[in-house]
């Protein structure tokens, strides 16, 4: 019956065979007895004709959201008329054609006719969606621009170590790495780009002698190891049987959020400082999610690659840090301006005092790296903050966004969001109703 409805052409061996697994897969591998009706074959045969070309056609990215889209889109590496086709996230079974036009992003929505096929615009119906694509590729026909190159893709996988030797024996020879660039400088030590055994890039952070104790660090590093997530900076390797300790991890060549805000990433728009937020916030909600405590978020503590893609670096290294190096409470290198009042003054450190961090990063983006508590000392804004006062709104700050922060220091730390909450609001921070979704212009 299927085979009648749509010709022998359209069923080679390859698509039959992905066929029979779309259909597995979305049981409708029914019993011969009782097929399933012509239409919900139907249905998974429009899959089909996406899927079984798909590793072919780099302009469909599947399950992505909107912002998402806008955000690859809007990327350097695309041009005018860059596009993509993703699922929709409203529409079950219809598609979304999202379009860079300029600075901005264009969506339209895909439908899909009952008899089969696809349309943007009713005065124009196409079989597949490669045959749109190409048409609307020749000409607009009604969309803000035609269609130019699919968009890019430049996030790349990273790997879990640098072999499966270091996978589970973690300590290994200082003489396999190689300094090559220093990428910059804090209070407990350096960081530099490097090289493992001349072939591997990574970033080698060097810990200043008596920083911390090489055991506790170590009994630290079990556990880093196990945190994995593409938002937090991967552990590969350690040295520690002498001093200074070295960690060794994936190598961000942009270096820390702070100085990347301060000079390459002036020129960010919010959508993107918010996209940034909406990283660093998946991380900390995954953290979370295994309750570990970061205990130093900020903006030196955020590393950030090419395509302003951002990760955590530090998690629970504080901790480690002699209590004589960190200098408690008022001192200079306690970050007193990014603490929660209730661990700063009486050293409870959770998951909350965390947000409460977050909200203070929130205005390192907004303000480009700005320190916070502008003409405040640490011993001011530990007084005042424990009276009731909370940063102003910085200038040219979103009154929502202005509204996480405050949400983020509330004096109850039970009161505050959630890091998956936070993730949530702020990727769907630029949402737009459906409304928004443009259609193809008439003639």
């Amino acid at each position: 019956m299927l085979r009648e409805r749509f010709g022998d052409a359209r069923f080679r061996k390859a698509v039959r065979l992905k066929c029979k697994e779309l259909a597995s897969k979305a049981t409708l591998a029914r019993s011969v007895a009782a097929p399933a009706p012509p239409a919900v074959f139907l249905l998974a045969f429009r899959r089909l004709e996406v899927a079984s070309g798909s590793e072919l056609r780099r302009w469909y990215f599947r399950k992505i959201k909107r912002i998402e889209a806008e955000k690859k889109l809007l990327l350097p590496e695309n041009e005018h008329g860059a596009f993509l086709i993703r699922d929709s996230e409203s529409r079950h079974n219809d598609f979304s054609l999202s379009v860079r036009d300029g600075d901005t992003v264009k969506h339209y929505r895909i439908r899909q006719l009952d008899e089969g096929g696809f349309f943007i615009a009713r005065r124009t119906t196409f079989r597949t969606l490669q045959e749109l694509v190409e048409h609307y590729s020749k000409d607009a026909d009604g969309l803000c621009v035609s269609l130019n190159k699919p968009c890019v893709q430049v996030e790349k996988p990273v790997t879990e170590g640098l072999s499966h030797r270091t996978r589970d024996q973690w300590e290994i020879d200082r003489s396999s790495l190689k300094f090559a660039r220093k990428l910059g400088h804090g209070q407990f030590g350096e960081v530099w780009e490097g090289l493992w055994n001349n072939t591997t890039p990574v970033a080698i952070k060097t810990l200043k002698p008596g920083t911390m104790d090489p055991k506790d660090f170590l009994a630290e590093a079990q556990i880093m190891k196990k945190l994995r997530h593409n938002k937090l900076i991967q552990l590969y390797a350690v040295c520690t049987l002498e001093e200074p300790i070295y960690i060794i991890t994936e190598l961000m060549k942009n270096g820390s959020l702070l100085e990347y805000l301060q000079g390459k990433g002036r020129g960010l728009k919010l959508q993107q400082l918010i996209d940034m937020a909406a990283q660093i916030a998946a991380g900390m909600a995954y953290l979370e999610s295994q309750n570990y405590i970061h205990r130093d978020l900020a903006a030196r503590n955020v590393l950030v690659a090419d395509a302003n893609i951002v990760k955590i670096a530090d998690f629970g290294l504080a901790r480690l840090i002699k209590e004589d190096e960190y200098e408690a409470r008022v001192g200079a290198r306690f970050p007193i301006k990014w603490t929660a009042p209730e661990a700063a003054n009486y050293s409870k450190f959770s998951i909350k005092s965390d947000v409460w961090s977050f909200g203070i990063l929130l205005t390192e983006l907004v303000t480009y790296g700005r320190i916070p508590y502008p003409g405040m000392t640490n011993a001011e804004v530990l007084h005042q903050v424990e009276h009731g006062y909370r940063m102003p709104c910085p200038q040219n700050c979103p009154a929502a966004l202005y509204e996480i922060m405050l949400e983020c220091w509330h004096k109850d730390p039970l009161k505050r969001p959630t890091f998956e909450t936070l993730q949530w609001k702020l990727e769907d921070f630029f949402t737009m109703d459906n409304s928004e979704y443009k259609e193809a212009s008439a003639y």
